[in-house]
């Protein structure tokens, strides 16, 4: 909750600071008669323009509190997003007459007074986020996914939070009582333990009488997923998916079926002319097969097929990259053409895919669709591999914009906690911020 409140606060010193601006550049501009330029020609124009400057903010990354830290790499982002929100609201001026302004000069100035508040206004939040004491001090008990934890918070002390003492797994169980007493030393309000040992007879009575003092008690998967925003396999247990993965989306599934199909009827209509044109090119640039189409395992790993613009050399009479079965992508990978390389990049090769969601195949957001061979070996040699099989795969994915393309299965894995966070927490809310965040990507190389 501090952290929602966090953000909240971060959102409306950002709309504060636009106002100022505009107070600002209309008293430099008309001195006394600003008020009468701002209520009669300027106030609403550039309300409806703050709205999308806004959401230019949040697809940048820039109301995300891992990314707030006062460095060159942020004053990077702030300068490219404030680029691209004064090209947006120059467009806007520009191409809605109903507002009935065309304001150069007043434009000019509100950039430079907006630019110059908004960094101030940016680097005092940060500062004040990530310095003086966290108001949560915690003790972490835990190996694999508490250090990955404790790297994380450690790097990014503007989330709240101070590992003041790690303890490993076995030593807690082993000596409960030592256990109590370095948590009093620690001088800690937030005790992280994995769930099982909660369970643990003796354990789970020490943790009781710090829950009696006032110490917040709360699980090692829970609390990794708040920091890391993804699920830790290690510490996952069949229960867990009991208690879950569940019946939580019934209502909004059937919803965003419907919703979905209309959009990608719409969006496959309008976007006809750059489908011919991609589809022209990748026919004169390179032989084989405009469209490709591949074997993959949807919802409850039903077999369909998946269609894209081919993107690799055709080695195969379907198109097929691959002359001896699945196999994932390279780094660097030789059998992707020239024009290959844009059209994934810019994923315009999976704009065949619109067939598939009016299909049902597949929905805008969800786990990746992967192949039915790669899925069966996957189900053997990573637990609980098969549970990204319960909804439709998507075209886009909170495991796709967390993390890069699989190399390995040490990226299959990683990906894997993404999904499962996606499956406990899909709603229209992480679906849109999926989506956004996916738009920034055509525009800016996630590496």
């Amino acid at each position: 909750m501090a952290n929602k409140l966090k953000i909240f606060f971060l959102l409306l010193g950002d709309i504060i600071v636009l106002y100022i601006s505009l107070f600002a550049t209309l008293i430099i501009r008309y001195g006394n008669g600003y008020y009468e330029e701002l209520l009669d020609r300027h106030l609403l124009p550039f309300t409806i323009v703050f709205i999308p400057w806004i959401l230019i903010f949040y697809i940048a990354g820039l109301y995300d509190l891992r990314r707030l830290r006062n460095n060159i790499d942020f004053v990077k982002m702030l300068a490219v997003s404030i680029f691209v929100s004064a090209f947006v609201a120059v467009s806007l001026f520009y191409l809605i007459p109903a507002f009935g302004i065309a304001p150069k000069t007043n434009l000019f100035i509100f950039f430079v007074v907006f630019a110059v508040l908004e960094l101030l206004w940016r680097r005092f939040f940060n500062a004040v986020a990530s310095g003086g004491e966290a108001p949560n001090r915690v003790f972490l008990v835990g190996n694999g996914a508490a250090a990955e934890i404790e790297a994380a918070i450690n790097a990014n002390r503007q989330l709240g939070y101070s590992i003041e003492v790690r303890m490993d797994e076995a030593a807690a169980h082993r000596d409960p009582a030592a256990f109590e007493r370095a948590v009093a030393d620690g001088g800690v309000n937030l005790v992280v333990v994995p769930n099982h040992l909660k369970r643990d007879e003796r354990l789970g009575a020490a943790l009781y009488k710090l829950f009696g003092r006032g110490i917040l008690v709360t699980d090692l998967a829970g609390f990794y997923e708040a920091i890391m925003r993804k699920v830790p396999l290690v510490d996952l247990e069949e229960a867990w998916f009991l208690e879950n993965i569940e019946a939580t989306a019934r209502f909004y599934d059937p919803l965003k079926r419907a919703a979905e199909f209309l959009f990608a009827l719409v969006v496959g209509i309008v976007l006809l002319p750059v489908e011919l044109l991609i589809a022209l090119l990748v026919k004169v640039t390179s032989r084989g097969p405009v469209l490709i189409r591949q074997e993959r395992a949807g919802r409850l790993g039903k077999v369909f097929k998946l269609y894209k613009f081919r993107s690799m050399v055709a080695l195969s009479p379907s198109g097929m990259a691959e002359v001896n079965g699945a196999q994932w992508a390279a780094k660097d990978d030789k059998r992707v053409t020239p024009l290959g390389k844009f059209l994934r990049a810019s994923h315009l090769d999976e704009l065949p895919q619109l067939i598939n969601i009016i299909r049902g195949d597949i929905s805008f957001v969800g786990p990746r669709p992967e192949r039915p061979e790669i899925v069966a070996k996957l189900k053997e040699q990573i637990p609980y591999y098969e549970v990204r099989l319960l909804v439709a795969p998507g075209v886009t994915g909170w495991a796709q914009i967390n993390h890069r393309a699989d190399l390995g299965l040490d990226d299959v894995r990683e990906k894997l906690q993404y999904d499962i966070y996606y499956l406990k927490n899909r709603s229209v809310f992480l679906d849109w911020a999926i989506i956004l965040r996916t738009l920034k990507s055509l525009f800016v190389n996630p590496k």
